[in-house]
């Protein structure tokens, strides 16, 4: 039987960033995808999730408030494992490099 969907809400998404809302019922899943850029979760509820790749899976618990970071490239299907709805914030961070030049260019001179 075909797990729920995870519903994805976009907050923002510009050219810096893309910071999405994930509501999870019990079972839910996000769907296999593969992570473009590098991300930031920050649980809204506790409990654990399943978290599924090509090597295997395992489950990770979470804690609303702490934040957790990976690298672009993590290709994996994430889904509730708790029997309550699971909410947590995605962060991308889409320009992750701020040029030396543009660093120099905004430093105000005394």
């Amino acid at each position: 039987m075909p797990r729920p969907k995870a519903l994805p809400t976009v907050l923002i998404d510009n050219e810096t960033v893309a910071v999405t809302e994930w509501r999870f019922a019990p079972g839910a899943e996000t769907g296999w995808h593969v992570h473009r850029y590098d991300y930031v979760v920050v649980p809204q509820t506790d409990g654990t999730l399943l978290l599924e790749a090509k090597d295997g899976e395992r489950h990770a618990e979470l804690s609303i408030g702490k934040p957790y970071f990976r690298n672009a490239g993590v290709e994996h299907n994430v889904v509730n494992a708790n029997d309550h709805e699971f909410v947590f914030i995605e962060v991308e961070v889409k320009a992750p490099e701020i040029k030396a030049a543009e660093i120099k260019a905004a430093q105000i001179k005394p």
